[in-house]
């Protein structure tokens, strides 16, 4: 994972501008997908971009930052080969690594502080996915989207 997909709605505009400063200072390249500033836009737009890259590129990994972070994760789980884990603490960003090798963190702008942010992104970002018993239950989560995508 060296490169990152980052956007947010106004609502997370903030957090975002600062984890981008992080991640540079931890060494990743990012690909900034709006918004621009604090002016209100609809975050299924912006999300729907991070989504799309790292559904088509397997280089990225993304970050989307909204409000709350549900509704986000809501649209970027609807895109194919995207497994968007909406996190709010270490435990579940682990989790959603670990266990569902999540490529897209979502989290809420309006709720979670820079500190523990960067802390999240940071941890999020290097835990690896564990494999074994979990693989069999990712594919199976791939098998039941591609039920979907052939309609």
């Amino acid at each position: 994972m060296k490169k990152v997909a980052i956007g947010s709605d106004h609502g997370g505009y903030e957090l975002k501008e600062s984890i981008k400063t992080y991640l540079t200072e931890l060494g990743y390249e990012y690909l900034d997908f709006g918004c621009r500033d604090k002016s209100a836009v609809d975050y299924p737009d912006i999300a729907f971009l991070v989504g799309e890259c790292v559904a088509t590129n397997e280089d990225y990994v993304g970050i989307m930052i909204d409000g709350v972070g549900v509704g986000s994760g809501m649209v970027l789980n609807k895109i194919p080969g995207v497994r968007a884990g909406v996190c709010w603490d270490l435990s579940s960003v682990m989790n959603s690594r670990e266990h569902n090798n999540a490529n897209v963190l979502s989290i809420g702008g309006q709720f979670i502080g820079e500190g523990l942010a960067k802390q999240l992104v940071k941890t999020w970002i290097e835990t690896d996915f564990a494999g074994g018993r979990h693989d069999r239950r990712v594919t199976k989560i791939m098998e039941i989207e591609s039920r979907f995508i052939k309609r």
